[in-house]
């Protein structure tokens, strides 16, 4: 495995792949990996031929006041995992590598990016469309590889590709979750024990949604008022949004059908 920090040698190593006719695959993350991470990981060594990893915090998805410098970080730990799962590359640049001192160019995506996550965290997912259209034409993969834990990021991007007729076919992966629930997520790092147990109130609300659905229920503002409901009586919560919508365009919907 090689560990790449200029944008250079990534497109030198890449285009020797791409000559002796491989299928190129491309795991965005911002580090820290956990069993969600490996599992992208695992699929694109299965999936493609030469594998890139790349490992950035991107600052421009950060808003003011976000966890930016507090964000785990630890490149020999994750390098040792790529590694020992048989990646082709790990691509680690510095911000300055990324986006030099005069950076001024943006991609954003409309009409899916101004609710739920967008609504709370102006700017993020212009943040993330650019890094992740650099990263395509960086890499120019075939496949690239996202969690289904960030279901917004995945509708947004697989809207990019389209609109801009990105040459990239976009794997979007099942969530990866702990014995009782929990989400992975690098951020869980931050979570006390109080709050660990307490954050399975989420998973528990998505399964009482489940079971409510499971039930017959079709009418969207009565299961996320009983989701709203239960997650408001875990004292440690503090709702940002509970919404119900389409999986593709992310519009609320009333009544569900299907």
């Amino acid at each position: 495995m090689e560990l790449i920090t200029s944008k250079q040698e990534l497109r030198k190593a890449v285009n020797r792949a791409r000559q002796e006719g491989k299928k190129i695959g491309l795991v965005p993350t911002m580090g820290y990996l956990h069993r969600g991470h490996l599992s992208l990981i695992e699929r694109a060594i299965k999936d493609t031929d030469f594998v890139v990893v790349s490992i950035f915090v991107n600052p421009l998805q950060f808003g003011a006041g976000e966890d930016y410098e507090e964000y785990p970080r630890d490149l020999r730990r994750d390098s040792k995992l790529v590694e020992e799962l048989g990646a082709d590359v790990v691509f680690a640049p510095s911000v300055e590598e990324m986006y030099g001192s005069d950076h001024g160019t943006y991609v954003e995506v409309f009409g899916l990016t101004e609710r739920l996550c967008g609504a709370s965290r102006p700017g993020h997912f212009k943040g993330v469309t650019t890094v992740v259209s650099k990263l395509f034409n960086l890499v120019q993969p075939d496949l690239a590889f996202f969690g289904q834990k960030d279901a917004q990021q995945v509708a947004v991007l697989k809207k990019m590709v389209k609109d801009l007729d990105l040459p990239v076919e976009i794997i979007a992966l099942p969530i990866v979750r702990e014995e009782d629930g929990l989400a992975l997520s690098s951020r869980n790092k931050y979570l006390n024990s109080k709050e660990r147990e307490a954050a399975l109130v989420l998973f528990k609300s998505l399964q009482l949604a489940e079971k409510l659905i499971g039930e017959g229920e079709r009418q969207a503002e009565k299961i996320r008022r009983q989701m709203v409901d239960f997650i408001n009586s875990e004292p440690l919560a503090n709702i940002d949004y509970v919404e119900i919508c389409s999986v593709d365009d992310l519009k609320p919907l009333k009544v569900l059908k299907g």
